[in-house]
């Protein structure tokens, strides 16, 4: 098993993080514990140290099941991460009262990657002006937490603003060959290298988005070695940075772990012309985009109610990744039919307003239409 030496914290991690957010489950939709207990023995027996959980994972059962399935092994043989769920959390009695019950629910009397789970602009003003960030030094002081940190979701600046505001032992972002330019991005990366933070990676392989393509994509990954599975091709981009430390995927089955093994025991990283061969299938699927967008919202609000700039990043992502998968859930659940491009009542208002001169009502039909072929 690939191994990473954290120089700040002494310490030495696998690459290979298990990401306790998508356990297998049963029909009940709980975690089917026979299955999981399973991938988790299999993982440390291979190696894998660094468990990462966190306080809401699947309705709040998956701290307790690593709780108990982690009491089997000693102590110190591995590296247990879990999360301050901030959005629950007002004061710095909040703060105590969810760390203790986490401390109960793992079974443990110490956690040692704690991290502010999800931080952006808000909650991160909101932790500090609570004391929050002050009580967790206090839990460091006193043992009960060896290492604090934070993982991310908002702008670079945002990132820079946090990462720059005290000596963090580590932090958590998400980054991989599609999102370069998101969040944090790589530039966040860049920051991480001058501060000497050590990183760990949050989907590297985009929600299982980088797992497979449309055929001629495939074929693509294919001819660059056909005994691979196309995740392992992100999952080597991400190792392939030497500040990443940790890179954690959250696998569902044992053939997903069984997969993620066989990259990471005899990790290689990517050569120039993989690397090369990446970034111009990144150009293709990124050159599939319907129409340029940027989410600025000058378009908004909609007289009709439209959410105008989700549509369209729903509809880029379909024809992104050439599979009606990647939103299904994004277009079935997450936007409201309300606010779906059918309610367009092609005023204009829209058009006169966007910058990148898109012809939004025309567009908003299309993605409709792409999106509503695949209803059952």
């Amino acid at each position: 098993m690939e191994k990473r030496r954290l120089e700040k914290l002494g310490i030495e991690t696998s690459l290979l993080g298990f990401g306790c957010m998508r356990f297998p489950t049963d029909a009940a939709g709980k975690i089917d514990e026979i299955h999981a207990e399973k991938m988790l023995d299999k993982a440390i027996a291979e190696g894998v140290n660094y468990i990462d959980t966190a306080y809401p994972y699947h309705d709040g059962e998956s701290e307790p099941f690593v709780g108990r399935v982690l009491k089997n092994y000693d102590r110190n043989s591995f590296y247990l991460a879990t999360k301050l769920p901030v959005w629950l959390v007002k004061t710095t009695e909040d703060a105590e009262r969810i760390f203790c019950s986490q401390l109960k629910r793992l079974q443990t009397d110490y956690i040692d990657f704690y991290l502010l789970h999800a931080m952006n602009k808000n909650s991160w003003e909101q932790m500090v002006q609570a004391g929050v960030v002050d009580f967790c030094e206090k839990l460091k002081e006193q043992g009960k937490i060896k290492y604090l940190g934070f993982s991310f979701h908002d702008s670079y600046e945002v990132f820079e603003t946090i990462a720059r505001a005290r000596n963090w032992d580590f932090c958590q972002i998400q980054l991989n060959y599609m999102d370069t330019e998101e969040q944090a991005g790589l530039k966040g990366y860049e920051l991480t290298e001058k501060l000497d933070l050590p990183l760990i990676i949050m989907e590297p392989v985009k929600g299982g988005s980088l797992a497979g393509y449309s055929e001629d994509i495939n074929e693509r990954f294919k001819k660059m070695n056909p005994k691979v599975s196309i995740a392992s091709f992100a999952l080597r981009w991400v190792g392939s940075l030497s500040n990443v430390k940790v890179i954690l995927s959250g696998m569902s089955s044992m053939e997903q772990l069984e997969d993620n093994l066989s990259t990471f025991k005899e990790f290689t990283p990517l050569s120039h012309a993989e690397a090369a061969e990446i970034e111009d299938i990144v150009a293709t699927l990124k050159g599939r985009i319907r129409n340029g967008c940027t989410g600025c919202r000058y378009c908004m609000p909609c007289p009709a109610g439209v959410d105008i700039p989700r549509n369209f990043r729903i509809w880029n992502h379909y024809h992104i990744y050439g599979k009606y998968q990647t939103v299904k859930w994004a277009w079935e659940h997450e936007i409201p039919d309300a606010a779906k491009a059918k309610n367009c009542i092609k005023c204009g208002k829209c058009e006169a307003a966007c910058p990148q001169k898109i012809e939004i009502r025309k567009d908003l039909e299309s993605a409709q239409a792409d999106l509503d072929q695949y209803k059952e």
